[in-house]
């Protein structure tokens, strides 16, 4: 394991490890779930998503998803991820006849028939795993009609020493600990510590946001512990 984390193709196989304990281990964070939502309806889809089309872009185990569905109850979701793992514990779930959960690594969505245009899409937790996030997010701009939304929550701590701070205090307090009791590995853990720390600031980020193409980008963070850690990032797909 470099100083950025597992290498990227390695990195659903881990996910497919963790699996079984994700759920348990995030909702021992409170803020996971909350924070979540929040970035959902600071989406503003419009109507309850009545006629759209959405893509939850890296669905996990359907936290993401379940969080789209909040905001947007009437809209069509379409969920993927490439941890058959992960996949398998979100379909397990009850979920509305609107929802339809795809196996993919999202660059390969085409080869799966998944094309667009999506009205909007939310990435939650991906961007920092992918080999080259500057190709996804000029493949998620085309993805989108003219002016859809893209919706990025990620970790991003570059920016402020606290936040930096913080969170090497919850990892090696916390996440990384409970990730050893509850699966005996810390693999996927001791990556989700080290590719946070080598991630964008929420600057820098929003630079790259624009120039994949997207217009009137900006940022708003969450409340809690998660203050300047997690950020939702949004912007309009230009043509």
């Amino acid at each position: 394991m470099d100083r950025s984390g597992l290498p990227r193709a390695a990195v659903p196989d881990a996910f497919d490890v963790g699996a079984t304990a994700y759920d348990r281990l995030v909702g021992a964070n409170p803020a996971y779930h909350a924070n979540l939502a929040l970035s959902a309806q600071r989406m503003s889809l419009p109507q309850k998503g009545r006629g759209m089309r959405l893509l939850d872009a890296g669905c996990g185990t359907g936290a993401s998803t379940a969080a789209l569905l909040a905001a947007a109850p009437d809209a069509e979701i379409v969920a993927v991820d490439a941890s058959r793992g992960m996949l398998d514990a979100a379909q397990a779930k009850s979920w509305p006849s609107s929802v339809r959960f795809v196996h993919a690594r999202v660059e390969d969505l085409a080869e799966h028939g998944i094309t667009g245009p999506f009205d909007a899409i939310l990435s939650a937790y991906l961007l920092r795993n992918l080999a080259d996030p500057d190709r996804q997010l000029r493949a998620f701009r085309d993805l989108l009609r003219p002016g859809g939304t893209l919706a990025v929550h990620e970790y991003s701590v570059r920016d402020s020493s606290a936040a930096t701070l913080t969170w090497h205090a919850v990892c090696w307090g916390i996440i990384i600990p409970a990730g050893w009791w509850r699966t005996r590995d810390t693999t996927l853990y001791r990556h989700l510590w080290r590719s946070v720390l080598a991630f964008d600031g929420a600057a820098q980020f929003r630079r790259r946001m624009r120039e994949a193409g997207f217009a009137g980008v900006r940022s708003e963070t969450v409340p809690g512990w998660e203050r300047n850690v997690v950020h939702l990032f949004q912007g309009e797909a230009l043509r």
